[in-house]
C-alpha cells in the first residue's frame, strides 16, 4: 500500500511537473513573440539605433530563440531595464528572458528564482581613467573618486579590491549606467569601473575615445549569460541548448552562408544539428529544424561575435577566453546526440 501511494503521488507530481514546465514555450507561442529583457542600451551587447531596431551579442540570443521558436528572428519585443529592476522583471513573468550583461554568481543562482543557461561572454571588471591623468596601474587609484552602478557585482567587487589592497576610495553611485558613464564625463569622478567589454563598449561612443585609457588590471570573473525563471525546466534546456548550438555550429564550421550546403553533410554531427538525422526539437516542443533555422537567420557563435563586439568593430574586443576551447578559449558546446 506505501508503495503505491507513493507512486501515486510521484505521478501526482510528475503530471504537474509536467504542465507547468510547457507553460513558457506555450504563452511565447500563443502571444507570437519572445519579450527579452535587455540592458538601456551597451553598444555591440544590446543597444538600440535610432529607429529602435536593437543588436548586440545579446539580442542575437534572443533573437536565436524566436528563430527556433517562429522561424523568424524579429518575433522578439525588448524591455530595457536597470541593473536594479532585472532581476524583478524576471521573476514576475514581466519577461521571458534575461538577456542583460548580467554576471552569473552562486547568490544569483540560489536565491532569486533564476537560472542561468550559459556563458555568452566570460569577462572580468576593469578600470577606465582619462589618459591625462597620467594613471598606469589600478593600484594608483587609492584616494580616487568612482563612479558604480548601483545593484551590481561591480559595486561588491571594486570594495573587495581596495579593501584587499588596502586603499581608500571615494564611490560615487547611480542606479542607471548612463548616469554613471555622464557622470564620469562630466568630471564628477575620476574613474569609471564596470565589466571590461562595457568599459570598451562605452568608450567606443565617446567623441574623443583615445583620451581614455582602460588599465591593465581585471580584478573578477565575470560569467555573462541569459537567465531564465525557475520552475520551467522545458523552456530552461531550451534557453541552455540554443547556447550550446551556436556554440555547435561554429566548432562544426557551419555557419550562416553555408548551412543550406551543410545538410548534405556525411558529418553525423552536422546532421543531428541540422536535424537531417534525429529529433532533437521534439523534446524541447519544437520541431527537428530548430537549430538549423538558428543557423540560417543568425549564423554562429563566432559570427555573432565578430559581428558586435570583435576586432574589426568600433569594440575591438579579441576573441580571447571566448574563443572556442579548440582555438585556446574555454568556450565548449556539450554534444547534440
Amino acid at each position: 500500500m506505501k508503495t503505491l501511494m507513493l507512486t501515486a503521488v510521484a505521478g501526482a507530481v510528475l503530471l504537474g511537473a509536467t504542465a507547468s514546465h510547457a507553460a513558457t514555450l506555450d504563452d511565447v507561442k500563443k502571444k507570437g513573440f519572445v519579450q527579452c529583457g535587455v540592458t538601456g542600451g551597451v553598444p555591440g551587447f544590446s543597444a538600440p539605433d535610432a529607429s529602435n531596431n536593437w543588436s548586440g551579442l545579446e539580442v542575437d540570443y534572443c533573437k536565436a530563440m524566436a528563430a527556433a521558436i517562429f522561424d523568424d528572428p524579429t518575433k522578439v519585443r525588448y524591455t530595457p531595464l536597470t541593473s536594479t529592476e532585472r532581476f524583478a522583471a524576471l521573476s514576475s513573468g514581466e519577461i521571458d528572458v534575461l538577456s542583460r550583461t548580467t554576471t552569473w554568481t552562486m547568490s544569483r543562482d540560489t536565491t532569486l528564482g533564476i537560472v542561468f543557461a550559459g556563458t555568452m561572454f566570460y569577462d572580468g571588471q576593469g578600470f577606465m581613467v582619462r589618459k591625462a591623468d597620467n594613471i598606469a596601474s589600478a593600484k594608483d587609484l587609492s584616494g580616487a573618486a568612482i563612479c558604480i552602478e548601483s545593484g551590481t557585482t561591480t559595486e561588491l567587487n571594486a570594495a573587495d579590491y581596495f579593501a584587499a589592497n588596502k586603499m581608500d576610495y571615494k564611490p560615487v553611485v547611480f542606479v542607471d549606467q548612463d548616469e554613471v558613464v555622464k557622470a564620469f564625463q562630466d568630471g564628477r569622478c575620476d574613474v569609471y569601473t564596470t565589466d571590461s567589454s562595457a568599459l570598451a563598449a562605452e568608450r567606443s561612443k565617446f567623441g574623443k575615445p583615445d583620451d581614455y585609457v582602460i588599465l591593465p588590471e581585471i580584478i573578477s570573473k565575470e560569467p555573462l549569460g541569459p537567465s531564465v525563471r525557475v520552475g520551467d525546466d522545458t523552456w530552461f534546456k531550451f534557453a541552455r541548448w540554443v547556447y550550446y548550438v551556436i556554440l555547435e555550429a561554429e566548432e562544426l564550421g557551419v555557419t550562416k552562408a553555408n548551412v543550406e550546403e551543410m545538410k548534405k553533410s556525411d558529418n553525423p554531427s552536422i546532421k543531428r544539428l541540422l536535424g537531417v538525422e534525429g529529433d532533437f526539437g521534439t523534446p524541447l516542443g519544437l520541431d527537428k529544424e530548430w537549430a538549423y533555422k538558428i543557423i540560417k537567420h543568425l549564423g554562429n557563435y563566432g559570427e555573432m561575435y565578430d559581428t558586435h563586439v570583435g576586432p574589426k568593430t568600433p569594440i575591438g574586443l579579441e576573441r580571447g577566453l571566448n574563443a572556442l576551447w579548440k582555438d585556446g578559449g574555454i568556450q565548449y558546446a556539450m554534444p547534440v546526440r
